[in-house]
């Protein structure tokens, strides 16, 4: 649970005993997430695949980038419409189970789209549809996903499991992107779309050989009426919960399109091939691979770090969006991916960390819904931003919003904490801090 409600210290999970000795991977040494972890890698790949090679054969097929904006806001729009309804169905049932079944059918997805682009008769409205269903099936695959980790590792290493889950997830976004654009350009589209349907058995073995007696006991929320708004009372009377949730919206739904930004940059202002496309995703997935494993060693989790990360976050992409030559904005790409990530991360750890597991469930719902939900939002209306005045200020205006957002619910987590911000310098660099009110300090600002 949180140690308090403000910016520096809710929540908190300071270094425990097994996170010393185990270090950077020590979820690994349990053999239900290593079977996880193992299954989970071959289908991020294939996915990662999928996702670069959809992006371009949407834009190859009608050359907008609101229409890609369209595909990625389909694929996450019922995240928003039912999100809260997954949260239920994975407090409910078996998550194994569960996982079973979402697994299965986003393999079958990947292999319609597939025999579709290799029969040659794809047309857009197919890819909207598919994208469609394949949010249909994420609304119960996430949330289940999200909260079987803590089956397997148990509370202790929760934090630890979480960092590797992001970082198993950014490896493979290092690889699917540089075998997308090599089979795009080689054999066509529709061979990755194959590969990636079929990545799916990976995880669907790794689930059938574990352990169900190794995995932790989590209560499960017996069938009622009113659980939905039981979940959403639990987030609102807890601003540890709220607010990184309300973060994580804006920079989810303002900050992170990047298949519109990278698909744009590449095509109309750099002029690049799709090779050059997967390189940018590779280089940002490097950046975020680090973050990954550098949150995976830290043994506490603040909201300060939260805060901070999305700031830096937005200006990254301002200054990215400002660039005026290709190296710059492909080296820039490298630090957004790793505040990007530490900011997911950080959000993601701190949340579940302070939720009671009958809850979580519905929590993690809540905040995939609010940080992926919004993409059916942001994703067309930046797309649009891209098409009418340019990849540039499309970029750079996620960038604005991120951080205004960092912004606010900085001074909000800091007001509630009883806090106040410090600007200074140290080590040779700006420090921006949370420190107590004091009443001397509370007096001059009111003179």
């Amino acid at each position: 649970m949180s140690t308090g409600t403000g910016a520096d210290s809710a929540p908190v999970h300071h270094s425990d005993t097994h996170t010393r000795r185990g270090g950077t991977f020590s979820s690994l040494s349990i053999r239900n997430y290593r079977l996880f972890f193992t299954g989970a890698i071959v289908s991020n790949t294939g996915t990662w695949m999928a996702r670069i090679t959809q992006d371009w054969l949407v834009l190859s097929l009608t050359g907008s980038a609101a229409a890609v904006g369209v595909t990625t806001a389909l694929q996450f729009l019922p995240m928003l419409l039912f999100g809260l309804y997954g949260g239920v169905i994975a407090d409910r049932y078996p998550k194994r189970r569960l996982l079973l079944f979402s697994q299965a059918a986003l393999g079958l997805c990947g292999l319609a789209l597939a025999v579709l682009t290799l029969s040659g008769q794809v047309q857009v409205w197919h890819v909207y549809l598919i994208a469609f269903l394949l949010g249909m099936v994420t609304v119960v695959d996430n949330p289940a996903r999200q909260t079987f980790v803590s089956e397997m590792v148990g509370p202790d290493r929760l934090r630890n499991a979480v960092s590797l889950n992001s970082a198993n997830f950014q490896t493979a976004r290092l690889v699917g992107p540089a075998v997308a654009g090599v089979l795009i350009a080689g054999v066509g589209s529709g061979w990755a779309f194959l590969l990636n349907g079929l990545s799916f058995l990976a995880p669907l073995v790794s689930l059938l050989l574990m352990r169900t007696g190794e995995l932790h006991k989590v209560e499960r929320a017996p069938r009622g009426k009113g659980q939905l708004r039981e979940g959403l009372r639990y987030v609102a009377g807890r601003p540890d919960l709220i607010w990184p949730i309300v973060l994580v919206g804006f920079i989810g739904t303002f900050g992170f399109n990047f298949p519109i930004w990278l698909t744009a940059f590449s095509d109309g202002v750099f002029h690049v091939g799709a090779g050059t496309y997967g390189f940018l995703n590779t280089l940002m997935a490097a950046g975020s691979l680090a973050g990954a494993l550098a949150a995976a060693r830290r043994g506490s989790t603040r909201l300060r770090m939260l805060v901070v990360a999305a700031g830096v976050f937005g200006a990254l992409e301002i200054a990215a969006a400002l660039s005026p030559a290709f190296w710059l904005f492909a080296l820039l790409l490298v630090p957004i991916g790793m505040i990007g990530l530490t900011v997911n991360i950080t959000a993601n750890s701190a949340v579940q960390m302070a939720t009671d597991p009958a809850m979580r469930g519905r929590v993690m719902s809540l905040y995939m819904m609010v940080f992926a939900g919004g993409t059916p939002i942001g994703a067309p209306l930046l797309g649009w931003v891209t098409d009418a005045y340019g990849a540039r200020v499309g970029f750079a205006t996620g960038g604005v919003i991120s951080l205004l957002a960092a912004v606010v619910v900085g001074l909000v987590l800091a007001r509630i904490g009883g806090l106040r911000v410090a600007l200074g310098w140290g080590r040779g660099h700006p420090r921006v801090r949370f420190v107590p009110r004091t009443a001397p300090e509370r007096l001059t600002t009111a003179a």
